[in-house]
């Protein structure tokens, strides 16, 4: 139904820190912050003991740092004295000068900005192996040493920009060991380091800027995934913004992803944020707003697969002849969608709970075992408090576990809709016998084990020993069965009703309408649970690209969809299924409420290369964004690639050692994806311009 598994083996991550507080004061500053706080502590104080273990913990933290950045000076003025060429001699100088003071100190010059933001970003991913630690507003926060060194003339833009190249080159140098089960849910190996330009300041200004440019300008050049680069639109945004961005989208890197202010602030601010602050958003990981230097979300809490559930439905609250979910009346006695969707909806909200109850577990045991004064130290306000970010010391707390399958979920809903109960064309007995059977596809190794638990344990149930030989004569059974003609032309037919009826995706209101309400059978339940931090649930809609590996795990759905093959990914219609053009998808996915999605909604389009090409192409494709965020979507991404090139490449890999694609909320190499996780961007719908 979900897993939360992704956060047992490493740092939560998925934080923006005050980089911009580094930059002004340094490691020394905020060494004697921490000293002049635990100073103030009294030793009757009730919570004495741990709030002066996590203030030393800050200052034993910070000075690390600052000896591990002496080493590199060290290490920079030893190689300069040995070399040669006088360009490089001269690099390794500035280099070792820089080491010595930053990040101790505040940054005086922008190559010392760049060099102290280095040694945050590396050092907070070495603290916890998280993954998500997200550099935010570069250009908001860089920017004054940018503008500073270049009205001195001590810096050309050129130079500002070879500078942001290495960084973008050095953010590709990190990465992480994680467990068999959690790489398959980020294929890839992605580090989801978010990184976003333009947008507004908390005043409401746009705050475009040259770093803005120069940093697409930055992924450009270097062609690599990270950092996952993001930009923020809005009324006030330069059309010249937008356009440059389109250009590098057009590239087929699936850079940037475009975010829509207009319903992100006010969704922040409907989870307790100022306006200000909420103004100040950047982007974490995939597609998860928050607050930069105020927050622990916890994003990318937990997968929940919406889709199985419904399974459980089918099977009265038994899943492989375990009863695992709460008791609903057999399908068969169903009178009424009504009666059909309210059961689905108890299955929903039980396992919801569920989910919410591992969440806290994980999040009490973070705080417990592994607090991390590093990173609090540049979080407010967990040195006032006395608190590192797990044990609630943020101004801003929420866990954030993302729903995915409503594509399915509505599609499949509203065939139960219109073929059991409103046009009785299909017997919800048949429909119950086609999904276990799969449509008469054929059942693979899955369906088989599947099966045979739910007969062994109806067994051991009525008492019957079942030793291994029974088990594969069970097996064996299964294997053997034959579906009849009859069965295999009812099915068919079943399978061609399905596809008749209208699907999301396809800018009709009623089924989008629809869509919506389905999805707030996630959203709005989770709203109201609680974390041990002190924050609330909130839901997010996207599944990173667990909608493979967890729809291998998934039977046959009442849309069509044939068993374990994947589930649609995040807001996305189904692949294939949006078939009147990339307007209308995006007119459909508009349709869903994504202000309460407060955890960030994700909405990928595939379009073949020749329909961004030309000056017009550009135009178009921009329009299409601004068209999707006038209407309130919340996200949008884009691959930019041929099926052909795709096929070749999965074919002969040697070629495309370079070839980047977008997965979902993150850009990936496309040759280091499992197949199936290729086979899924194959198969997404590819638009054109009708």
């Amino acid at each position: 139904m979900f897993t939360p598994g992704n956060y047992f083996y490493n740092g939560v991550g998925h934080v923006t820190v005050k980089y911009e507080k580094v930059l002004e004061i340094g490691y020394r500053g905020i060494i004697n912050e921490a000293k002049e706080l635990l100073n103030q502590c009294n030793f009757g104080d009730g919570d004495y003991a741990t709030r002066s273990r996590f203030l030393q913990a800050v200052i034993i933290s910070c000075e690390a740092v600052i000896r591990y950045a002496n080493r590199y000076a060290l290490l920079a003025a030893q190689m300069a004295q040995k070399e040669k060429d006088p360009v490089r001699k001269a690099e390794l100088a500035q280099i070792a000068k820089n080491c010595s003071r930053v990040p101790e100190n505040g940054a005086a010059s922008f190559w010392e900005a760049c060099q102290s933001f280095w040694f945050v970003q590396q050092l907070l991913q070495i603290e916890s192996s998280g993954h998500s630690i997200s550099p935010g507003r570069f250009d908001q926060y860089m920017y004054p040493y940018y503008k500073a060194d270049l009205d001195k003339g001590v810096i050309t833009r050129s130079d500002a920009q070879e500078l942001i190249d290495c960084i973008w080159v050095k953010l590709n140098d990190l990465n992480k060991c994680r467990d068999a089960a959690s790489a398959e849910g980020f294929a890839g190996y992605s580090l989801f380091q978010n990184l976003i330009v333009g947008g507004q300041n908390k005043e409401g200004l746009d705050v475009t800027n040259d770093l803005s440019f120069m940093c697409i300008s930055a992924s450009a050049h270097v062609f690599l995934p990270q950092p996952s680069l993001s930009i923020r639109v809005w009324n006030g945004s330069p059309q010249s913004l937008l356009l440059k961005a389109a250009a590098l989208t057009r590239t087929g890197i699936g850079l940037p992803a475009y975010y829509n202010d207009e319903v992100i602030i006010p969704s922040l601010m409907s989870r307790g944020l100022t306006l200000q602050d909420a103004r100040e958003y950047n982007i974490i990981g995939c597609v998860e707003p928050q607050k930069a230097g105020k927050t622990e979300g916890w994003h990318d809490a937990a997968f929940y697969n919406m889709c199985r559930p419904l399974e459980v439905v089918f099977e009265s609250g038994y899943d492989k002849g375990e009863f695992i979910g709460v008791a609903t009346k057999p399908v068969e006695e169903m009178t009424s969608f009504e009666e059909f969707y309210d059961a689905y909806k108890a299955q929903m909200n039980y396992f919801i709970s569920l989910l919410v109850n591992a969440d806290n577990s994980i999040d009490v045991a973070h705080a417990t075992l592994c607090p991390l004064p590093f990173e609090s130290c540049m979080v407010d306000d967990c040195m006032k408090r006395g608190k590192s970010l797990q044990e609630g010391g943020a101004v801003y707390n929420f866990t954030g576990p993302q729903g995915f399958g409503v594509a399915n979920m509505a599609d499949a809903l509203y065939a139960v809709k219109t073929l059991v109960f409103d046009e009785k064309k299909v017997t919800m007995a048949e429909l119950k016998r086609a999904l276990k059977l799969n449509f008469g596809k054929g059942l693979d190794d899955v369906s088989v084990g599947d099966m045979a638990m739910g007969i062994i344990r109806g067994m051991q149930a009525q008492g019957v020993a079942v030793g291994s030989g029974d088990v594969a004569k069970v097996v064996a059974q299964i294997r053997s069965m034959d579906i009849s003609d009859a069965d295999k032309k009812r099915f068919a037919e079943i399978l061609e009703m399905i596809d008749q009826v209208p699907k999301f995706g396809n800018d009709d209101e009623v089924v989008d309408a629809f869509a919506r309400d389905v999805a707030y059978t996630y959203t709005k339940p989770l709203q109201y649970y609680k974390n041990p931090r002190g924050g609330m649930f909130q839901a997010g809609l996207y599944p990173v690209s667990a909608n493979v590996p967890l729809g291998a795990q998934t039977g046959a759905t009442p849309d069509g969809r044939l068993a374990h093959t994947p589930v649609a990914d995040g807001v996305s219609p189904s692949a294939g299924k949006d078939v009147h053009g990339p307007t209308a998808a995006a007119n459909s996915v508009a349709r869903l409420d994504h202000g309460i999605a407060s955890n960030g909604t994700l909405f990928n389009q595939k379009f073949h290369p020749t329909a961004l090409s030309g000056e017009k192409g550009l135009d178009n494709f921009v329009a299409l964004i601004r068209s999707y965020f006038d209407q309130k979507g919340s996200h949008m991404q884009f691959n930019v690639v041929s099926r052909e090139t795709l096929l070749d490449a999965q074919a002969h890999p040697e070629n495309y050692k370079h070839l980047v694609v977008r997965v979902a909320g993150y850009s990936a190499l496309f040759t280091t994806l499992s197949k199936s996780l290729q086979d899924d961007i194959i198969r997404r719908t590819e638009q054109g311009w009708k």
